[in-house]
């Protein structure tokens, strides 16, 4: 019974990070993520450029500028800015970590990532099984 409430509650957040994710300017990939700690959402967030920079995230080349900062990135930099704490909470993300951004989720202290579509590089889900953290995914969120 738990299994199926946890199900539930990952489902649902899930879709809620869909949902953030069409707030990204970006027009090749769109990503959210939120980050959940006892229950309760401490942070979101969504690929996009820094602050004050133009909302554009391709060059004409329709290849991603480097400052485009990724979905989870944003999320942890926000929680860096508040009073919270990422220590084990749970990342939902529309696409699976990348390596850069895998070493941030595992130094921020989050222990379990659910995602639900596979980025094409495994290697940050690699790293983050090699470091502890629990991975989930969940294509289906219906």
């Amino acid at each position: 019974m738990k299994e199926q409430k946890l199900n539930k509650y990952d489902k649902a957040y899930l879709r809620l990070a869909k949902e953030w994710s069409k707030l990204s300017y970006c027009q090749r990939k769109q990503v959210g993520a939120i980050i959940v700690r006892d229950r309760m959402i401490i942070s979101d967030g969504y690929n996009g450029t820094p602050s004050g920079f133009e909302n554009c995230c391709e060059d004409e080349n329709n290849l991603t500028h480097w400052y485009v900062l990724h979905a989870e990135a944003n999320a942890i930099l926000k929680v860096a800015n508040s009073t919270q704490s990422c220590k084990d909470a749970t990342l939902y993300i529309t696409l699976s970590p990348c390596k850069e951004c895998s070493k941030l989720i595992h130094q921020s202290g989050i222990k379990r990532v659910v995602y639900q579509e596979g980025y094409k590089d495994d290697s940050g889900l690699q790293f983050l099984l090699k470091a502890g953290v629990e991975v989930q995914h969940i294509e289906d969120l219906e």
